[in-house]
């Protein structure tokens, strides 16, 4: 019997790639992807079937799935949309341009590659679609509106194909991830220094209090957890015969989950922003 297969995005660094070397570990046949060329190489290096894929690029999707499937003989089990950054910026200081990126790379691209994943998947009779969305995919918070605006789409998509492909074998599954070490605040440092005017905005001030957050690395390390955290709940969303549409990992997204179904909106959005302040 050969290995399940999957393709995961965004394996450079962090979430992807302890999730490809931990589900390498456990017999599966990993396919990860990169954006960078030297990231691609690098992936080789230490033993992994890297391929390259940015998903502003539509060359390179279909010559990702091209190439996977020429590998596995037209076959793909399982795929974990994972690649995205975010781009930090009050709304109104958000150049449209910047939004119509963060949505290229953080829905569409998504879209396209499990638009082209699908008819593998009905083919074979069986798949699972895993989505690494966000906490900012359930509540909204100061400063991140356009990474928000994607995640809420994104769970948006989600739960419809869910719907859609009710009656196959074929399970679309979002998980919720929270604080999780990684380069992410890192990078989402540079792109508010790229695209916004920071030095002209009202909001010079709380700029300047959250580079300082994002370049320090992102949210306090009491509430935030490696890796692996992410990897377990990816793992039960592959193997459980019946995985669930949602898996929460940290205590910030199991609160704020919460908060959202008990609380008045007008008390949300106060506790939203005490949260937004303290960081």
């Amino acid at each position: 019997m050969s290995a399940r297969s999957i393709l995961i995005t965004g394996c450079s660094t962090g979430i992807g790639h302890y999730c490809a070397g931990s589900l390498k570990e456990h017999g599966w046949r990993v396919f990860a992807t990169a954006r960078k060329a030297e990231d691609v190489d690098r992936l080789n290096s230490e033993g992994f079937e890297a391929l390259h894929l940015d998903y502003a690029d539509h060359t390179s999707i279909t010559a990702c799935v091209n190439e996977v499937t020429n590998r596995t003989g037209g076959t793909l089990d399982a795929l974990f949309n994972n690649g995205a950054y975010g781009q930090p910026g009050a709304v109104e200081d958000l150049p449209v341009e910047a939004l119509r990126a963060q949505f290229e790379v953080n829905v569409l691209g998504w879209h396209e590659l499990i638009v082209q994943v699908l008819p593998i998947m009905r083919a074979q009779g069986h798949g699972r679609i895993v989505q690494n969305s966000s906490v900012l995919g359930l509540v909204a918070m100061k400063w991140r509106g356009a990474y928000v605006a994607s995640k809420f789409a994104l769970e948006a998509l989600s739960d419809t194909l869910r719907l859609e492909l009710r009656g196959t074998d074929i399970h679309v599954i979002t998980i919720e991830p929270g604080p999780i070490t990684s380069q992410f605040p890192a990078n989402s440092a540079k792109k508010l220094r790229a695209h916004i005017d920071l030095k002209n905005s009202v909001h010079r001030e709380a700029y300047g209090k959250h580079l300082k957050m994002l370049e320090a690395g992102g949210t306090s390390s009491r509430v935030k957890l490696e890796p692996k955290a992410v990897c377990d709940k990816l793992i039960w969303a592959l193997e459980s015969p019946w995985p669930k549409a949602h898996y929460y990992v940290t205590f910030p997204t199991h609160l704020l989950a919460t908060l959202r179904r008990i609380l008045p909106q007008r008390l949300l959005d106060r506790f939203l922003l005490f949260a937004s302040g303290k960081e």
